[in-house]
């Protein structure tokens, strides 16, 4: 398996915390690329650059957390061959992988103490992860097709 880079802003810390817990149990190779300490003004575009750089540079997988997903998720996505997506259940996941080929997971831990609906669980996020490491990019043409076009949209707003 491909190493999977973390990381997150202040929101998304004690989520990212619970989540290289569960790796060290079940052996997934990761490294943190912070935060790594709690510090409520850090920014979450510092972050999901380094995610994503080390993404892009090694071809893997990376998983970034903030308050709500959305900003990690638009910040990752500024990096040529980077697809960054926002999920919000297993199905999600499941089809960000098989159809998009998806190469960063973005989750919502910030507001997991808070009452509002924007966070997840550790049970839930543990599920979605689980999903999207276990899920190959689908072979069928049309998902390839749809990927490759993709890419030449990319392409053609980098000139």
């Amino acid at each position: 398996m491909k190493k999977i880079y973390l990381g997150s802003d202040h929101a998304g810390f004690e989520l990212k915390k619970q989540l290289e817990e569960y790796f060290d149990k079940s052996g997934v190779w990761y490294e943190d690329l912070g935060a790594f300490e709690l510090e409520p003004d850090d920014d979450y575009p510092d972050f999901a650059a380094k995610v994503a750089s080390q993404v892009k540079k090694n071809r893997s997988m990376g998983i970034l957390i903030c308050g709500s997903s959305l900003g990690v998720c638009l910040t990752a996505n500024k990096f040529k061959g980077v697809y960054a997506v926002s999920v919000h259940n297993e199905e999600e996941a499941k089809l960000s992988r098989e159809h998009n080929d998806a190469n960063i997971l973005c989750l919502s831990g910030g507001q997991t103490k808070a009452k509002t609906s924007l966070g997840l669980s550790f049970n839930q996020a543990k599920k979605i992860v689980a999903v999207w490491l276990k899920t190959k990019p689908g072979r069928a043409t049309r998902h390839q097709k749809r990927i490759r076009k993709i890419k030449k949209i990319e392409n053609l707003n980098l000139k």
